[in-house]
């Protein structure tokens, strides 16, 4: 199993107003000297996790204070710079929002090379409210994303000169992408989905898919995913075709760790701060996945309100309760690997776990939970994923 450091770059000292939404707070409520702080050491722990053995994955939020990276791929440029060892994974890039696809394919292409062919590319859709932010159109939001989709496909591809492209939101007379990417034909592609149908989508293409921290969805997307990969490619897909994202603390013993948890859950509850206009603009969602969700009667997370037995949960949910419900590997290195094993036999294996932290947690809290992690409990899921199956090179 591969695993991954993540950070969102959270600016946590603007959360403490609960009536504040994340989105479109006023920017004097960050102070730029403590935002150089906290950046510094957010690529410090990021130095950390690849002299640890851990990749590291970056992504992008805009206009709110739950995420300072305004973008993956400039993130990855100065990782690139800082880094030895680690894949660099991008996910993702929202091209649903971004107006110039073939711009993304040229950032993408740089990092590559800056980093010697160490990248991975995650093309994901995008947060909702910030559809908004970037004046696209919801209704034609999924049409527009596989077009940008398919444009830096065949940008990153095409290395015989100067090609045009068309399509019904795009018209490009010149596409020439230089340097060109180092990986050929280009770096491995990602997609995160909660849904079986993009699940199947990315099969078809031998894309990695990500849930994130959402157990139903791993159960529901890994079989869907499974099963096209197996009819479309002839053969079982590999176990590194699949990656969840958890929320992981590591500590000494099992109070300190649930500490930290509290903390690092609090992203959670900040995370479900959405004006009910950025929520759920027409047209975005497939109309199955917007189905499910309206019965559902809530539209602002995808996470569970209740425990498996359908007791409901705290609010906020406790440690123990995220825990439950596989959102929380938290605890000695025991636990936490013991807690991860019970959800990868659940699931049917994964071969890639993206370990968030962050939120309030103190920085030397994030290093020392890294190191736990990376010493006693990372040799353990590598070995775990050795004997099921070889990862596919």
């Amino acid at each position: 199993m591969q695993s991954w450091y993540f950070s969102e770059q959270s600016y946590a000292p603007a959360w403490d107003d609960p009536q504040r939404p994340k989105v479109t707070p006023p920017g004097d409520l960050v102070d730029p000297e403590i935002a150089h702080r906290l950046l510094r050491e957010y690529i410090a722990e990021c130095k950390l996790a690849d002299e640890l053995g851990m990749n590291i994955m970056t992504n992008e939020h805009h206009a709110t204070v739950t995420c300072m990276s305004v973008s993956a791929l400039m993130t990855l440029a100065v990782l690139a710079t800082h880094t030895r060892r680690a894949r660099l994974l991008a996910l993702g890039v929202p091209i649903m929002n971004r107006m110039d696809p073939y711009r993304v394919a040229e950032e993408a292409a740089y990092v590559d090379v800056l980093s010697r062919g160490r990248l991975e590319l995650g093309l994901i859709k995008g947060s909702t409210f910030e559809l908004y932010m970037s004046n696209a159109n919801p209704v034609t939001a999924n049409a527009r994303y596989w077009e940008a989709h398919d444009l830096i496909v065949t940008a990153l591809s095409k290395r015989d000169g100067p090609i045009s492209y068309e399509s019904d939101n795009y018209n490009y007379r010149y596409l020439n992408v230089i340097p060109p990417s180092y990986q050929r034909p280009t770096p491995p592609i990602w997609m995160t989905t909660l849904a079986p149908q993009t699940a199947r989508e990315a099969a078809q293409r031998g894309y990695v898919i990500a849930i994130t921290a959402v157990a139903r969805a791993a159960r529901a997307c890994f079989p869907a995913y499974r099963e096209e990969y197996q009819r479309v490619h002839g053969r079982p897909a590999p176990l590194d075709r699949l990656c969840y994202l958890g929320q992981v603390v590591v500590a000494r013993d099992e109070k300190t760790a649930h500490e930290r948890a509290r903390k690092l859950l609090r992203f959670n509850e900040v995370s479900e701060r959405i004006d009910p206009r950025f929520i759920n603009p027409p047209g975005m969602m497939p109309p199955a996945e917007n189905a499910r969700l309206l019965k559902s009667g809530t539209t602002t997370t995808h996470r569970n309100r209740t425990l498996p037995d359908g007791t409901p949960m705290s609010d906020p949910p406790t440690p123990r309760e995220q825990i439950i419900n596989h959102v929380l590997f938290a605890g000695t290195p025991d636990q936490v690997y013991g807690q991860i094993k019970t959800f990868y036999d659940s699931v049917g294996g994964f071969g890639n776990l993206l370990v968030q932290l962050g939120g309030p947690m103190t920085h030397d809290e994030i290093c020392d939970s890294l190191r736990l992690y990376a010493n006693d409990v990372m040799p353990r899921l590598q070995a775990l994923t050795r004997a099921q199956e070889p990862v596919a090179a």
